[in-house]
């Protein structure tokens, strides 16, 4: 009897097959389920891991490459939301509930990074990009303060949802995009000149360039979800040869061409949270979906979390990293 299941694959342009954006795993597999709500997958080279968040549980979830075990990595996490490495394979998390960004040194312990602005309190903290400057670029909408459900329901100090730089020196933290309904997914493109991010709320996903003092010009639109109503962007990962993946909820994985182009989808059986590249050759693709953590080892390769140029430490399991 003939599966009733969708193809994984879905083409809307000729490019996505020639791009060997096809080929790969007729499926996904199914790591693990049982989560409430899960988020923020990162896959840590070292260690040969993923962890991933669990928010409504309050909980981190560790999930390991070469048993395929899963374990608890932290309860009573704030509840996370985004998580991913700095250039010392640090792990760097937006803890929402407890309104902050952190970061999880080598030794275990935690150093906040950010959970002011102006003297105002965050609002909830969603997802992180680190650049190769050592700065980390935060989205900080209002998920997380709306309900009891992700975190504490409260009223915002800060009255708005914006983008936020942590200096890597001072660790100021800088106001530097504020043009949005519910800024979420956030990552640079390879060079680093240009900065994508996307807003939930509003159906788009936009793309600023970045000046050398590490300010934003004003951004226009990428990429436009209103003609396919199911579509709300969450998080945004690009592969080697730049094109952009992004996490659609209720209308799977999108993938761009870097002209802004929806070139094709992967169709997942539930509502896409984030997703993030990884394995040994960075082309297995983790995609956190409502209940499940799924995988897919693909043709394409993803780009590294942290920016262009291997770290050998982070690659071939170096000790030191989280």
């Amino acid at each position: 009897m003939p599966s009733e299941r969708p193809a994984l694959y879905e083409m809307f342009d000729d490019r996505f097959r020639s791009g060997r954006c096809m080929n790969g795993d007729a499926e996904l597999e199914v790591l693990y389920t049982g989560c409430r709500w899960a988020e923020g997958p990162v896959y840590l080279p070292a260690w040969r891991q993923v962890i991933w968040s669990d928010i409504p549980n309050d909980r981190m979830l560790r999930w390991d490459e070469e048993t395929g075990s899963v374990s608890t990595f932290r309860r009573g996490a704030g509840h996370t939301n985004g998580n991913t490495l700095d250039r010392q394979g640090r792990l760097i998390t937006c803890e929402q509930g407890n309104r902050r960004v952190t970061r999880t040194e080598h030794d275990g312990t935690v150093t906040v990074l950010a959970d002011r602005w102006q003297g105002k309190r965050l609002n909830s903290p969603n997802d992180a990009t680190v650049k190769s400057d050592g700065s980390i670029w935060f989205s900080d909408p209002d998920f997380g303060i709306t309900s009891d459900y992700e975190g504490y329901r409260a009223e915002s100090e800060i009255g708005a949802n914006n983008v936020y730089r942590v200096d890597p020196t001072t660790g100021e933290v800088r106001l530097v995009a504020d043009c949005f309904g519910a800024p979420n997914g956030l990552v640079f493109s390879a060079d680093e000149r240009r900065l994508f991010v996307s807003d939930t709320r509003a159906g788009f996903i936009r793309v600023f360039d970045v000046r050398e003092d590490g300010t934003l010009s004003d951004g226009k639109v990428f990429a436009d979800a209103s003609a396919r109503p199911r579509a709300r962007f969450d998080n945004l990962r690009f592969d080697d040869d730049g094109r952009l993946w992004a996490a659609a909820m209720d209308d799977g994985v999108h993938c761009y061409d870097p002209d802004g182009t929806l070139i094709g989808r992967l169709n997942v059986p539930e509502s896409v949270a984030n997703i993030s590249w990884g394995g040994a050759k960075r082309n297995r693709l983790f995609i956190t979906a409502e209940t499940s953590l799924y995988s897919a080892v693909m043709a394409v390769t993803g780009t590294h979390p942290t920016g262009p140029g291997r770290r050998p430490w982070l690659d071939a399991g170096a000790e030191g990293s989280v």
